[in-house]
């Protein structure tokens, strides 16, 4: 082999390891990000099986339609800041 197929090698492989610290850092970032959805505001009409509600409505329990659970949900609280170290 020559000495530039060497070099090229080398350089081939630093940056192939810098495009995956760069993806994986963003990827990181992305998936970690702070958010203000909640699993009710994003499963709500997922949240139980029809056999759980019949089980609640049997046994003195309540269930929320939509119409009447997006009426009573009111906004959260300001989150504080976050702590920079």
């Amino acid at each position: 082999m020559a000495w530039w197929q060497y070099v090229l090698i080398v350089g081939v492989l630093l940056a192939g390891i810098y495009g995956f610290v760069v993806l994986t850092g963003n990827l990181t970032g992305f998936l970690s990000r702070r958010t203000d959805r909640t699993a009710e505001s994003m499963y709500g009409d997922y949240a139980d099986s029809p056999r759980k509600r019949r089980y609640a409505q049997r046994h003195g329990g309540q269930w929320h339609d939509e119409e009447t659970r997006s009426s009573n949900l009111t906004a959260s609280p300001p989150r504080p800041p976050r702590k920079t170290a």
